[in-house]
């Protein structure tokens, strides 16, 4: 059965994290989906990542540029409409299994903004096929889906960090 992973935490590189696992996989001959959830089109090195398909094609079914918590509460239906359409996608990705790996990159984040629910991308995942591993990245991770993970790494910034030495 496909692996989840799980790339959490408050720091910064969740989204390099999962695209380094991909890029390994495009390397062993896999193909690799990334969906990207409430990026606007701030997408950063997205030109030369794109230079990556076909065996790393990237989709984001979000139209607006601003910040989803930005948007005006009709804009925001809109998004969450179109949210909706991305999770749809990822689900039929998953039951088609037409890549090898999939990144659902801030999908979590869709959990803490409350967009979705935990049962919403419990039923995304619920269509992963045999072959099919998916990443999840995000900063909030409900308690439900970290069950379902097979593993997760925490990144987190320096402030949060606890060191056992200084804990007394």
């Amino acid at each position: 059965m496909g692996k989840i992973h799980i790339i959490t935490g408050s720091g910064h590189g969740k989204y390099r994290a999962a695209l380094g696992e991909a890029l390994l996989a495009a390397a062993r001959g896999e193909h690799v989906m990334i969906v990207h959830f409430l990026k606007g089109h701030n997408l950063g090195d997205f030109d030369f990542q794109k230079r990556l398909e076909p065996q790393i094609r990237q989709f984001r079914f979000e139209k607006s540029d601003c910040d989803f918590l930005e948007l005006t509460k009709e804009r925001r239906q809109e998004e969450i409409a179109n949210i909706r359409n991305g999770l749809n996608f990822a689900k039929k990705v998953l039951n088609t299994g037409e890549c090898d790996l999939l990144i659902l990159d801030e999908v979590l984040g869709l959990l803490e903004n409350e967009i979705i629910t935990e049962e919403d991308l419990k039923n995304v995942l619920a269509a992963q096929g045999w072959e099919t591993n998916v990443v999840l990245t995000g900063r909030g991770m409900g308690e439900a889906i970290g069950r379902m993970a097979d593993s997760i790494t925490y990144i987190e910034t320096q402030e949060n960090r606890v060191d056992s030495t200084m804990a007394g």
